[in-house]
């Protein structure tokens, strides 16, 4: 596990890199929530996400978004941390471009970084996302179609800050399915190997 920073539209970026022991699959690059509400990339969904890619073989990049942490820069209410995600994604792209043109992007993000993760698709074109309780701002890529075999959303029904119905009417033009997580609110207090599971079992099909 490696930790640097990347030179970012705002300033240096806060970055944690960790390399899988084969050959990497792919390069999963992950969000964490608000940061006016105390998110960070040591939140424990985050953590999850990137402990689950790198055990499924993916090079696993988690970082701070602008003003949070060790980052500079200031919050932009989601507008530049698409520019966040842009600058870390490319500068590992990049940093692995023997091979990188092999290797698939998984985007992934809990609450405000999956709502960011979305924003980013167009932009940047992966072939896969994994979305932990998305914060859904009228988001509507036409890219999700094409990539929607390949995207997991996973949602409690017990989500006190992003309601289910919510995310469920968002999903049902796209035709996006989502894993339910029966009593489980936002946080997944208790749950984390649940979600583990989950997601390893995604994508091992």
């Amino acid at each position: 596990m490696h930790k640097f920073f990347i030179d970012g539209p705002a300033g240096k970026i806060e970055t944690i890199l960790a390399e899988p022991k084969i050959r990497p699959r792919g390069i999963a690059v992950i969000a964490h929530p608000h940061p006016l509400h105390g998110g960070t990339m040591d939140n424990k969904v985050v953590y999850t996400l990137f402990n689950s890619t790198l055990e499924l073989g993916f090079i696993a990049v988690k970082f701070n978004f602008r003003g949070v942490g060790e980052s500079e820069g200031i919050f932009d209410h989601g507008t530049g941390e698409v520019d966040d995600v842009a600058a870390v994604t490319q500068t590992i792209q990049n940093q692995f471009h023997d091979h990188s043109s092999e290797m698939p992007l998984l985007l992934a993000g809990f609450s405000f970084g999956g709502g960011v993760q979305l924003r980013a698709v167009e932009r940047l074109n992966p072939q896969s996302l994994i979305l932990i309780a998305p914060s859904i701002q009228q988001t509507n890529t036409p890219l999700l179609q094409e990539i929607r075999e390949h995207t997991l959303i996973i949602h409690g029904n017990k989500d006190e800050i992003i309601p289910l119905n919510t995310v469920l009417d968002w999903a049902a033009p796209l035709s996006l399915p989502i894993v339910v997580v029966p009593g489980v609110g936002h946080f997944f207090h208790g749950n984390l190997t649940l979600l583990k599971r989950i997601i390893h079992k995604f994508h091992k099909i």
